[in-house]
């Protein structure tokens, strides 16, 4: 049978295993295998982002959300846990964390638990880093067309570094392990003010020397990891300008793998690490060595290596399991307690503030039926009232005046008073008294009495026209 159809076999076998398979998994039983594929899988990690939610609990235990712009991540950090970083936590604050990822098992999420804090520089001195890159980039100092290649067997190496810094420790431990060169150290300060002259300096310096008669295949410039002020000195101009007027090829290795600097753009290689860099400038004469060794000696060698790393990793996968495994259900627990300590405090809060608002009900109530609440409601009232008993008549006086001054004005205008102060006369039968409406109703003789604005005439009928009014007799009545 061939290796694919025996794939094959298998594979389809455990299809069929898995088909039949009857019982299911409880929810713990699959939470706690993905808890230990997580926490085998990602231990160790290092992540970048912005501090959210920060919560500090009374245990010393602190939870905050690490996040950027497409994700974000739950963290855990334990008390005694994040050493001198532990003080940087902040909501906005951009950090680089060290940790492992853990499954807490009562919600099922997935979080970090956070062992480092490491502070991201931000701010003004990340503005003066883009400026600085871009202007460096529009004189072309970081075309790749100006970068030159690193001589693959370098017999003598320019080391730029702090003589007391673990950098120069991890590059000398990497050269003498897999190839020892010549190494020409000139020392300098790698942090704070004026480190970056003094880089500087030491870049021409070696060039100086390179050109004396003692020619440098390569010059590294290195130092260990850090904060962004820390790394600040390689991001100063004078010392991109002296890595681009060097003769010989630079090699950048400043920080870890996330940390980027001027130096790195400007030099014509950048490592992530110092021991990165020192594999790399002797990863040829490493495999020359190995390619010209006999076959035997490389299996050898290499079953011997594979044996004591697996052997360390399972005593250091034993030497956690036992350590920690303890400590995490305790750390666990704890995250619970605190978990339900703010439960409470929270229930605790909402019934402090409905009790609250029952009891001032209360109150209110029982000081609205106090007697002598009652009283002076009843004195208030008692008060309105007799202001009313005042204010009423008064103002049913005014309108019954008012009321009377209309009917008079009405009065007035319907007198026939009014109607002879406009110039007319009423006529009436002096006899009867009744006013003459009608010329047709009298008769010769009648006696009439006519009333004018001032005084009355008296006359006596001797002609009676009917029709339209004639014209005004000459002749002269007698009284």
């Amino acid at each position: 049978m061939s290796r694919v159809s025996k794939t094959q076999w298998s594979f389809a076998g455990d299809l069929f295993q898995e088909t039949v398979q009857k019982t299911p998994e409880s929810v713990s039983e699959l939470t706690q295998k993905l808890k230990k594929q997580l926490e085998s899988g990602f231990a160790d990690r290092r992540v970048a982002g912005e501090v959210s939610n920060l919560r500090l609990q009374s245990s010393g235990h602190a939870y905050f959300v690490l996040k950027d712009a497409g994700a974000q991540l739950a963290c855990v950090m334990f008390r005694g846990q994040g050493g001198a970083g532990r003080a940087a936590l902040r909501d906005g604050a951009q950090v680089i964390l060290g940790g492992d990822l853990t499954v807490y098992e009562p919600r099922g999420n997935y979080q970090l638990r956070v062992n480092t804090v490491e502070v991201q520089g931000v701010g003004a001195l990340q503005a003066a880093f883009e400026r600085l890159k871009e202007k460096l980039a529009a004189e072309g100092l970081f075309d790749a067309s100006r970068k030159r290649p690193i001589g693959r067997y370098p017999t003598r190496i320019g080391l730029v570094t702090s003589p007391s810094g673990a950098a120069i420790q991890d590059v000398l431990h990497v050269l003498s392990r897999r190839f020892c060169p010549e190494v020409i150290l000139d020392p300098v300060r790698v942090q704070g003010a004026g480190a970056a002259q003094e880089i500087a300096a030491a870049i021409g310096r070696l060039n100086r020397f390179s050109q004396l008669g003692h020619p440098l295949d390569v010059i590294l410039v290195t130092r260990g990891g850090g904060s962004l002020e820390d790394l600040w000195c390689f991001n100063e101009e004078v010392v991109a300008r002296a890595i681009a007027a060097s003769e010989v090829p630079v090699v950048s290795a400043v920080g870890h793998e996330i940390d980027f600097t001027i130096a790195d753009f400007v030099a014509d290689f950048r490592a992530a690490t110092p021991s990165a860099a020192a594999e790399i400038l002797t990863q040829d004469w490493v495999d020359s060595r190995e390619f010209v060794e006999s076959a035997g000696h490389r299996l050898a060698v290499l079953a011997q290596r594979r044996l004591i790393r697996s052997r360390d990793s399972l005593e250091g996968s034993l030497r956690r399991w036992i350590r920690a495994h303890p400590r995490r259900r305790l750390e666990t627990r704890s995250q619970q307690v605190d978990e339900t300590i703010e439960s409470l405090r929270r229930v605790a809060a909402r019934s402090v503030r409905t009790w609250g608002r029952l009891l001032e009900a209360h109150r209110q109530r029982m000081l609205a039926q106090r007697p002598r609440m009652r009283v002076r409601a009843g004195q208030q009232e008692l008060l309105r009232l007799r202001s009313a008993l005042t204010v009423l008549p008064g103002r049913k006086l005014q309108r019954r005046r008012q009321l009377l001054e209309s009917l008079l004005a009405r009065l007035r205008l319907l007198s026939p008073q009014n109607v002879l102060n406009r110039g007319y006369s009423l006529t009436l039968d002096a006899e009867t008294g009744g006013v003459v409406r009608d010329a047709t109703s009298l008769v010769s003789g009648r006696r009439l009495q006519t009333r004018f604005q001032s005084g009355e005439v008296f006359s006596v009928v001797t002609r009676v026209s009917g029709g339209s009014i004639s014209e005004p007799s000459t002749e002269s009545s007698q009284p």
